[in-house]
């Protein structure tokens, strides 16, 4: 029986390194076939898990071995915290190592939302020529709109800003004296900013307080040449309160990386149909070559550490 069970993708360098120490599962399928993990788990000293891995008390009870928990990835929710302390097992996130990566994607959509010239491949290569419908916005001068300011908003900050942007956010839990608003503008309210933005960027975590943050009310607070960016947790978006305000033109556009229910089903999907101005990516902004690397080493490193250094 394995000492490591690894149930999602991870980088191979990162599990050469386990294999290499430990006797090592790797098989990024398990996710997808959960009847399976608990009998790999018997002797198991580490799990490591992306999103779609459901690590609950049930499951840690079938591990009596298990150590550490390493998540490829920053957000928890998919993890029972309270079941893994109260067993004694450590969790262990990857944090800050995609923060560049989900920087790059959010300054990315803005760009192409404002612009809204990149999807015209089809058209232009079969003749037809559709410069007047094309003219898109420039992102200099407008102002973006973060919905929390952590490090991974600030980050956004620093990349927009280099664009001429100027930044607000609201962030109640940031107070107004803190240095790290530096040159943004701090806003009292989530309308106040709304309001205010030509791009709305979401960077909180999915809470009972931030389900549906952005509901038919909160869009309709936007204006109506705004775009939105979800590369934070699906739920913070009511979904079809936005399909509903793209195709009444109550908002300009949006970009979602993450849904409700993931992978997004063929059924919940088509609530987006004919939604204009809007690009949908399957929880990617986050994972490039070089954050893969960086959150693999991360989580390798917190194992060989767990499981060496308890030996």
């Amino acid at each position: 029986m394995p000492d490591i069970v690894i149930t999602e993708f991870m980088d191979a360098p990162s599990v050469a390194r386990l294999a290499e120490r430990f006797d090592t599962v790797y098989d990024p399928g398990l996710a997808e076939r959960a009847e399976r993990i608990p009998r790999l788990l018997a002797r198991a000293r580490a799990l490591v898990v992306r999103n779609r891995t459901s690590v609950t008390d049930e499951l840690l009870a079938e591990a009596p071995r298990l150590r550490i928990v390493g998540r490829l990835g920053v957000n928890l929710d998919n993890i029972d915290l309270a079941a893994a302390e109260a067993r004694g097992v450590t969790v262990v996130p990857a944090v800050g190592t995609g923060d560049d990566s989900v920087a790059e994607y959010v300054v990315a959509m803005v760009l192409h939302l404002l612009r809204g010239a990149y999807a015209a491949t089809g058209e232009v290569a079969g003749g037809a020529w559709p410069r007047t419908r094309l003219i898109g916005r420039e992102a200099s001068g407008k102002t973006l709109g973060l919905v929390g300011y952590g490090a991974v908003a600030r980050k956004t900050a620093a990349r927009a800003r280099a664009l001429g942007m100027t930044i607000a956010a609201f962030d109640p839990f940031v107070p107004a004296g803190d240095p790290a608003w530096g040159d943004a503008t701090r806003a009292e309210t989530l309308p106040a900013l709304l309001a205010a933005a030509d791009a709305v960027s979401l960077h909180v975590p999915l809470t009972e307080a931030t389900r549906h943050l952005v509901d038919a009310a909160a869009l309709s607070a936007m204006r109506p040449d705004a775009v939105l960016i979800n590369a934070a947790r699906g739920g913070v978006v009511d979904e079809a309160a936005l399909a509903g305000a793209l195709r009444a033109g109550t908002i300009a556009g949006a970009a979602l990386d993450v849904f409700e229910v993931e992978p997004l089903p063929r059924s919940a999907g088509a609530v987006f149909a004919d939604c204009p101005n809007l690009v949908l990516t399957p929880h990617i902004a986050g994972v490039t070559e070089e954050s893969n690397a960086r959150i693999g080493a991360m989580i390798a490193n917190a194992v060989i550490s767990s499981l060496e250094g308890n030996a």
